[in-house]
């Protein structure tokens, strides 16, 4: 693909975001308006530590081409230890989507805290770049023009 297609096209990014901590920080991005990248879906969910790998993986064969995990940082999960289990969920996450032979540069796990607008922003313009320099995921769905932009439910 050339460069200037990759430039071009907008990744779709699935965000699974705890609803205590990494929800509320996109909330505080957008209520002081910080500029940040559109090309995810947000998905609220209690704790981080909820998120299975059939939920990633759901994700990519949807047609997402990254998949963003984030909740509160380590030792101030609502839920005590939500986010260590998260770590455990992640790392064998990350296991099965190595085996699948999709490149590990499309998952990630983030911790970011409600008071953390900027940083969520950050975040999500840091991986959405670095899912645009992968370029579209090769187990998503094949996308027409007329799909183009809608999310991984379209």
């Amino acid at each position: 693909m050339a460069t200037k297609d990759k430039n071009s096209w907008d990744p779709e990014i699935v965000v699974f975001a705890c609803n205590w901590c990494s929800y509320a920080g996109a909330d505080t991005a957008g209520v002081s308006r910080i500029q940040h990248q559109p090309h995810f879906r947000m998905i609220r969910v209690m704790c981080s530590g909820r998120i299975q790998p059939a939920f990633v993986l759901r994700a990519f064969e949807r047609g997402a081409d990254g998949v963003l995990v984030s909740g509160c940082h380590i030792g101030e999960c609502h839920y005590i230890f939500g986010n260590e289990r998260a770590i455990e969920q992640f790392e064998k996450t990350m296991s099965i989507v190595k085996m699948l032979g999709i490149e590990e540069q499309r998952l990630r796990l983030e911790w970011i805290s409600s008071a953390e607008g900027a940083r969520f922003a950050e975040v999500i313009n840091e991986f959405t770049e670095q899912i645009r320099e992968l370029g579209p995921s090769p187990f998503g769905r094949k996308r027409s023009p007329a799909k183009a932009g809608k999310g991984v439910a379209g």
